[in-house]
């Protein structure tokens, strides 16, 4: 289980306490990205007897993209067989962990997203509406330029074999919150099956939200990056991003 920490002061605790409980967790990783509230004071207080827990604090600040990659880098090298990235804003649920961790035991998927937008989440969960039909926007046109069938890009909740994770270039991503489109289309590009499963989500003053015109940014990154998929596929031209697949 990987946490990309960042000013989560109000809310970690909450999220690792509810992780534990699930039962199926035997490790926690945590990362700060320099944040700079009381998030790894509180964060090095958290320790279970049932998942061992490692924190790890960036000196500066690498950006969200940046965060995962040590997330993920950490989670392998301590032999994960299966990674879940969840938020510690408490905006994703962390009972659907055993769901998800399922999915991937299985080995029908190796990607499993947690979809805001199957079933009628977003809304009821207090999403706003206007990011809402962003979100929805933003799919339909990555949908039509990558010809995948997604409910979602977007999800900061998500499950990834050691398999996967070890054969896609991670380096390649943007430090940005680019990253988390980046990382899913390399997963469609190395033809990697994903499964997505219904996530209720809970919009509240202590979640995080991406700043407007950070998300304006986010939004033509998006839309670029399935143009460069596209482009890629049709070997019109190449991307740094997209190339070598063991699945090829």
């Amino acid at each position: 289980m990987v946490m990309p920490a960042y000013n989560a002061e109000k809310t970690i605790a909450r999220t690792y306490w509810e992780i534990v409980d699930q039962g199926i967790v035997d490790m926690i990783i945590i990362v700060d990205d320099a944040s700079d509230d009381e998030t790894v004071e509180i964060a090095g207080r958290l320790r279970s007897d049932s998942a061992k827990t490692i924190i790890r604090v960036h000196e500066k600040n690498l950006g969200y993209g940046g965060n995962q990659k040590t997330c993920y880098k950490l989670a392998l090298a301590e032999g994960a067989d299966i990674v879940i990235l969840i938020h510690p804003d408490y905006q994703y649920t962390p009972k659907l962990i055993p769901a998800m961790a399922g999915m991937i035991t299985s080995g029908l998927y190796s990607c499993v997203l947690a979809s805001r937008f199957l079933g009628a989440g977003a809304l009821k969960g207090g999403m706003p509406f206007w990011k809402y039909a962003i979100n929805r926007f933003l799919t339909a046109v990555e949908n039509l330029i990558i010809g995948a069938e997604l409910s979602e890009y977007h999800t900061g909740y998500r499950a990834f074999s050691r398999k996967l994770l070890e054969n896609i270039h991670l380096d390649s991503n943007s430090n940005d919150f680019i990253f988390d489109n980046q990382i899913i289309l390399q997963v469609l590009w190395c033809k990697y099956p994903v499964g997505e499963i219904s996530c209720p989500t809970n919009y509240f003053p202590e979640a995080s939200v991406i700043g407007f015109w950070s998300g304006v940014k986010y939004g033509f990154g998006c839309v670029y990056a399935a143009l460069i998929y596209r482009l890629a596929r049709m070997k019109l031209i190449k991307s740094r991003i997209f190339y070598g697949c063991p699945t090829d």
